[in-house]
């Protein structure tokens, strides 16, 4: 089956909300609704997000450090022009990248589809719909693609074909869970449904950023370095609370 990008805008769907009062929002959710202005500033204009997407988007201010913070690990040969958001969900990071307007290309996968029609709403409230080039897929099954040949490449849509050298990824997965929580130095071994050495295999030898819990064990992360580089691992707070750690692995020389 070709991997093409999503043409139009897909139709929000009963799993969409935007909820406008706490009556509305499930217990749950309750915590994350009372930051919603935290999550996405432009909330109040139509920002909508399924109920699991609460969970996983990343809040705006730390999406525009980011933001800020991953062109400045661009390597400068060859010049870095495309970035891949692996797990787009709601669009929080894929907002942000599209509104640096740093980068050529910004193609955002997300393989659920309500999530995505979210993030695409979210996006338009925000003016940058048409700045990124849309994924309805599996980003992993994706890149696997990319980097085989023959059909595997063949099965990519030419306007997703991308030049490796020239592309960072960005990689904002499932954590499986919020008991990651309670651990002082969590596991990554144990993430959920991607560990960290699943997702450094799918993304090596590009140069690629990840987006993991703030107790992340740095030993684990460390072990990823490529001959003769190092890894720098920045921790994210809002409101002087770490939210997450970013760990930007550079390319391998092949």
């Amino acid at each position: 089956m070709m991997l093409q990008p999503v043409e139009g805008t897909l139709p929000l769907t009963e799993e969409c909300h935007h909820y406008d009062d706490i009556q509305e929002v499930p217990r749950e959710l309750q915590k994350y609704w009372h930051q919603r202005y935290t999550i996405f500033n432009f909330y109040d204009y139509g920002i909508y997000l399924t109920n699991d997407a609460w969970f996983g988007v990343t809040p705006e201010p730390v999406a525009t450090k980011v933001a800020k913070d991953i062109t400045s690990h661009k390597h400068s040969h060859p010049r870095k022009d495309t970035i891949i958001d692996l797990f787009a969900g709601a669009g929080g990071n894929t907002i942000a990248f599209a509104l640096s307007e740093k980068w050529d290309r910004v193609i955002a996968i997300e393989k659920d589809a309500a999530t995505l029609a979210c993030a695409q709403n979210n996006a338009a409230v925000y003016g940058v719909a048409d700045a990124i080039t849309w994924v309805h897929g599996d980003s992993l099954e994706y890149l696997a693609r990319l980097k085989g040949d023959g059909a595997g490449k063949e099965d990519v849509d030419p306007s997703l074909q991308i030049d490796t050298s020239k592309t960072v990824l960005f990689a904002s997965p499932p954590w499986g869970g919020v008991d990651y929580r309670w651990d002082e130095v969590f596991d990554l071994g144990t993430m959920e449904p991607y560990n960290l050495e699943t997702l450094h295999n799918a993304c090596r030898p590009m140069e690629h950023a990840l987006y993991l819990p703030r107790t992340s064990d740095l030993r684990q992360i460390a072990k990823l370095a490529p001959d003769g580089e190092r890894i720098e691992v920045v921790q994210y707070c809002v409101e002087g609370a770490s939210k997450a750690m970013v760990a930007y692995i550079p390319a391998e020389e092949e």
